[in-house]
């Protein structure tokens, strides 16, 4: 995976460093070293370093202390070492912060708020379905299985319309997939992510779509710690990194893997993130009748 060209920081970030050096130290005074960080979707040292690389330089920077990435196969891998401190940080999804929440108390060290972050259902312009219990029969596409906003909100609207998804209609999980399949009339509706809407229409703009259905804004990706991490550190790194926190986001998003997945228009890095807007992910789960370790 090749980076974006990485935006020329070091003078000012050498700049930041002195004005903010006592509240450095205390992050190394406080917090244990390294600092063990994985992300729930990406498997294998190449390329998390190559996602995160910038982003863990930055950190160790900022904080004076080393953030080591790695490596986990899937969420569940995750959640455990953030139960059993294997790892400090997790960079997750709004479903899996949910699931680790299960497991043991955890903590937000900032997330990525999307304004425009949510799901739709898309259908082509000309289609005889006018609402979601139109799709009672029909074949619908959606991304991945666990996906926040590409599988559990679909189907939380699907049920909300009074539908049982897994019994009223045919799923069809299509991954990357999910757009083609539609513009190819494989399947009578998709239900995405609110990006989707957009790149529908880029692929195939000869060809009329209707939104047939929204969500409201959904809560952002979360970077969880585990709540065993001493206070005084969990506090002396939201400190450190709020106030640095335009810096840090231009090393997050200077890699091409992050750019693609948090660049939005609006997008922005937040440390005060409350862990209960994710309740309404846990009400999604069970509304839409999916087992959270699914």
């Amino acid at each position: 995976m090749m980076h974006l060209m990485h935006r020329a920081m070091p003078a000012a970030l050498g700049a930041m460093l002195l004005a903010g050096t006592a509240s450095a130290q205390s992050v190394a005074d406080v917090c244990p070293a390294p600092l063990r960080m994985a992300d729930t979707g990406i498997e294998g040292m190449g390329d998390l370093a190559d996602a995160f690389g910038p982003f863990a330089e930055t950190f160790e920077e900022l904080t004076g202390v080393e953030l080591e990435l790695f490596s986990l196969s899937n969420r569940t891998a995750a959640g455990t070492a953030l139960q059993f401190d294997e790892v400090e940080l997790v960079f997750a999804g709004p479903s899996e912060f949910v699931l680790f929440q299960q497991l043991a108390e955890m903590d937000i060290l900032f997330s990525i708020v999307r304004p425009h972050y949510g799901s739709s259902f898309v259908v082509k312009a000309d289609s005889d379905i006018q609402t979601l219990a139109d799709l009672a029969g029909r074949r619908v596409a959606l991304k991945d299985a666990g996906s926040t906003s590409g599988h559990i909100f679909p189907m939380m609207l699907m049920a909300q319309a009074g539908l049982d998804p897994e019994a009223d209609a045919e799923i069809i999980m299509a991954g990357d997939a999910r757009i083609q399949v539609l513009i190819n009339d494989d399947v009578d509706a998709m239900g995405g992510g609110n990006k989707d809407w957009d790149a529908i229409r880029e692929q195939d703009p000869d060809t009329e779509y209707r939104l047939l259905a929204q969500t409201d804004t959904l809560p952002g990706d979360p970077v969880v710690m585990r709540a065993s991490l001493p206070q005084e550190c969990r506090d002396a790194l939201r400190a450190t990194l709020t106030e640095h926190s335009d810096v840090l986001w231009e090393s997050l998003v200077s890699t091409e893997r992050n750019a693609d997945k948090f660049i939005e228009r609006d997008a922005y890095m937040s440390f005060e993130t409350d862990p209960a807007i994710y309740d309404v992910v846990r009400m999604a789960y069970e509304v839409a009748g999916i087992p959270l370790d699914e």
